[in-house]
């Protein structure tokens, strides 16, 4: 089993003592967001390999030295600023977790997201390109990937569309932020490819990857076959299969642009509900609950 921590909120920003506490205790539970009565009980021994996922990896600092098994680590970059990323830290500080962690655990354990690629009268295809060479320019030496995707219209999108006033990125904009995008990161040699796109943009320059293929995984678990992971509303998704232990509507980011966080108005409620020493991350268990052991 790998686990994804986590596509559905940021559990190390916010949530890395009860993650830690629950690796030291040995298991976790997960409640099923499509059907809440089922909970899925999961040991450490049945886990392989690890994919953390989040937008600030500074509480990770402290909490990498205990982590046993195999993982990489996807940490989110971009170039947007609070009125889009109301509660990412300050981008340097990011940068230089980046930095410390690369150091501890190798340059390709680390990769980075620039994702999603938004455009509005703000952050146009100029400002994407030259913050992206200087992304690159800072991560030389630090990581060997970086992931690209452009926004997808989700739920919160919609909501949020006064805020973001975005212009439609057209596949002649692609192709021209590949373009740039790609020269830049083969200038720091950095290779670069797209997460869940029709266009892997191959001919710009980039390689034809998925975030989590089974490279990667057999590089993590030793093992040869994966199933494919069936990523709701994505069919361009062609990652192995792996188990998200996160909670939807429990990202204190806010972003604009997140799918995970489709009802914020939950958010607060769910926070509440946190104890750091349940084995759910939000709430505790029901007696009407159906516990299930989960081994794959």
């Amino acid at each position: 089993m790998i686990l994804n921590v986590s596509g559905r909120t940021d559990i190390i920003a916010f949530y890395s003592s009860w993650f830690l506490k629950r690796y030291q205790e040995g298991f976790f539970m997960v409640r099923n967001p499509f059907y809440p009565k089922l909970v899925n009980r999961i040991s450490f021994s049945n886990v392989e390999a690890i994919v953390f996922c989040t937008k600030n990896p500074i509480p990770f600092l402290t909490i990498l030295e205990e982590i046993k098994h195999p993982y990489v680590i996807q940490i989110t970059l971009t170039a947007y600023q609070n009125d889009i990323e109301p509660n990412v830290p300050d981008k340097r500080k990011v940068l230089e977790a980046i930095q410390f962690i690369s150091k501890r655990i190798g340059s390709e354990f680390v990769y980075v997201r620039y994702d999603p690629i938004l455009i509005n009268s703000k952050y146009s295809l100029t400002y994407h390109k030259k913050a992206f060479a200087r992304l690159c320019q800072v991560l030389d030496g630090y990581v060997n990937t970086i992931i690209i995707s452009f926004i997808d219209i989700y739920k919160n999108v919609k909501n949020h569309a006064s805020i973001l006033n975005l212009i439609e990125i057209t596949d002649d904009i692609q192709r021209e932020l590949a373009l740039s995008f790609a020269k830049s990161a083969k200038k720091h040699n950095i290779t670069i490819q797209t997460c869940s796109e029709k266009n892997h943009f191959m001919e710009c320059g980039f390689q034809k990857r998925d975030c989590v293929d089974e490279i990667l995984a057999s590089q993590l678990t030793g093992k040869t076959k994966f199933k494919k992971w069936k990523a709701r509303n994505n069919e361009n998704c062609n990652c192995v299969q792996m188990t998200d232990i996160g909670f939807y509507n429990s990202c204190k980011h806010y972003c604009k642009y997140c799918y995970a966080n489709y009802d914020e108005t939950k958010i607060h409620d769910n926070v509440f509900h946190h104890d750091v020493n349940s084995p759910l991350l939000i709430g505790n268990l029901k007696e009407d609950d159906i516990i299930k052991e989960r081994k794959a």
